[in-house]
């Protein structure tokens, strides 16, 4: 416990070929606040900036909640002032970002549940193919 000696943990290389992907400690050392300080460590808010685009349906939903915000802001800027017209951007801009993610993300998990049963049928509909060329043979 006094030491790390990196074992069970998993280093990333330099190399510019593999992905970002995070690195997870496989053992812990036993010392709850030891494993949260390193853990802690690994969080980089400027790596998560660069792979926005690579997380699914966050480009798409920041771009309209940014669209929608503008609109909406300037709209209410307009009519009822900066302070007001600002909260009603941001406001805006909250509710279409979370809801067109949550939508995407609703279809996406729909789409991968129809993609799953599709493999889970594909052995049966082989089988079923099976059985009606062996039929069709044996009853000539």
């Amino acid at each position: 416990m006094s030491s790390d000696s990196g074992e069970g943990t998993q280093v990333a290389s330099s190399q510019p070929s593999e992905s970002r992907r995070p690195v997870y400690r496989v053992e812990s050392t036993g010392n709850f606040w030891h494993d949260a300080r390193e853990a802690f460590k690994r969080i980089s808010i400027a790596d998560d900036f660069q792979r926005l685009g690579e997380m699914p349906c966050a480009r798409n939903s920041l771009m309209s909640g940014i669209a929608s915000g503008v609109g909406v802001g300037v709209i209410r800027i307009m009519s009822a002032g900066f302070l007001v017209g600002s909260h009603w951007a941001v406001g805006t801009f909250m509710v279409v970002s979370l809801g067109t993610w949550t939508v995407c993300q609703r279809n996406i998990e729909a789409e991968r549940r129809k993609l799953q049963k599709v493999v889970e049928e594909m052995p049966n509909r082989f089988i079923k193919q099976k059985d009606k060329t062996i039929d069709e043979s044996g009853g000539s």
